[in-house]
């Protein structure tokens, strides 16, 4: 049985968080996580290139052979919507340059795949993350969320695997 490598992001232009977990079989088992913090006070340019740097290192360093990113959801203000989502843009960019897959999934399905409820709080995704990877403490939100993304991931997302025969339609459940 092959062990696959997973990383997961939960993309943001101030921290960007990341996690990485190997699966074989139905096993997972934690390798890292943490976040990429940019400074608020550069241009945005700069902030990006932080984001694609610093994914770019977790790549070299890692290796994964899967990306999981958290998709953007729309917010109230569109000006936090458009700079999520060209963080999470510099996030893809780093794993297509890497020539890794990418797959996208909502926060929806992050959480109902980790904790089985599609609106968990942060400190329910927390504590399942930290079950779920056999950690002695629960990560910080940041790596919390990409780990979830990665365990999302391993465990075929969601949208491969319908809730208790329920449907799921654009990353809802209907």
């Amino acid at each position: 049985m092959t062990a696959i490598r997973i990383l997961g992001i939960d993309p943001g232009l101030g921290i960007t968080g990341y996690g990485v977990v190997e699966k074989q079989g139905s096993l997972l088992q934690y390798v890292a996580s943490g976040r990429i913090v940019s400074n608020d006070r550069e241009a945005l340019s700069e902030r990006l290139s932080t984001i694609l740097d610093g994914l770019a290192e977790v790549i070299a360093s890692f290796h994964p052979g899967e990306v999981a990113v958290e998709k953007v959801f729309v917010n109230v203000n569109p000006k936090s919507t458009l700079l999520l989502g060209q963080a999470r843009g510099a996030a893809i960019c780093a794993a297509v340059l890497a020539r890794l897959p990418v797959s996208e999934y909502t926060a929806l399905q992050v959480k109902q795949a980790v904790v089985g409820q599609g609106h968990a709080r942060k400190e329910q995704v927390q504590e399942m993350v930290r079950r779920l990877l056999k950690l002695p403490a629960a990560p910080g939100t940041d790596a919390s969320d990409a780990l979830a993304c990665a365990i999302c991931h391993a465990h075929g997302g969601l949208g491969a695997m319908p809730a208790r025969g329920r449907r799921v339609r654009a990353g809802r459940i209907a």
